[in-house]
């Protein structure tokens, strides 16, 4: 990632069973009900003089699981982020500054979300989720996940286990321990990896939940 530039900014707080800081059993949980809830799709050459750009993603009132609201990206807002290795496609992202929350200790948390492609072409990808804390970011590619073509499918669910050998550190200014990274994670989302093309179609997200570790 390069020097990043802010675009359409606008945000509101997840749903958090607690506030402030983090407490034993503490869930947050984006249902898309009113809004993006912050999620943003990066481009990697889209700003003026080929800096980071943060596109919105697509809200949807209706459509989502029980038609719900929920939110989509697709290749016209998303690039391939070349200083990733391997090269990854960062299609949705979430600062947990953009909606003024602190850093998630997310060791050993359990994430679950529902994701579904409508003419999705993957390009031979996988799709992963991702961690970073500033300065480095770890793909936990042990754990691909099913993205169902045309309809929204079962609830996908995985856990952050602290172990290195489950996932690839992709990109490191100053490489930084997977500890560390969950321990203080600023930013987390879902990413293409492994495609031999830029993947092109749409991809859509709702009910997504984090149940942090008791501590």
């Amino acid at each position: 990632m390069k020097t990043i530039l802010w675009y359409a900014v606008v945000f509101s707080m997840s749903v958090v069973v607690v506030t402030g800081q983090e407490k034993q059993g503490q869930i947050i949980a984006d249902h898309f009900e009113k809004d993006a809830e912050g999620w943003h799709i990066y481009d990697f050459s889209g700003g003026p003089g080929k800096r980071d750009i943060f596109r919105p993603v697509t809200w949807e009132r209706s459509g989502g699981v029980k038609n719900s609201g929920y939110i989509w990206a697709d290749d016209s807002r998303w690039s391939i982020d070349t200083p990733e290795k391997p090269h990854s496609i960062l299609a949705l992202i979430h600062y947990r500054r953009w909606v003024k929350g602190p850093p998630l200790d997310m060791r050993d948390a359990e994430v679950s979300v529902y994701l579904r492609g409508d003419k999705l072409d993957l390009k031979g990808a996988k799709c992963y989720f991702w961690v970073n804390k500033p300065g480095t970011r770890w793909h936990l590619t042990t754990q691909p996940l099913k993205i169902t073509e045309g309809k929204w499918g079962d609830k996908l669910t995985f856990v952050c286990k602290n172990d290195e050998k489950l996932w690839h550190r992709s990109w490191a200014n100053f490489p930084i321990n997977l500890n560390d990274v969950l321990q203080t994670c600023h930013s987390y989302g879902f990413a293409f990896v492994g495609f031999s093309e830029k993947v092109t179609g749409k991809f859509a997200m709702d009910d997504f939940v984090i149940q942090l570790a008791p501590r």
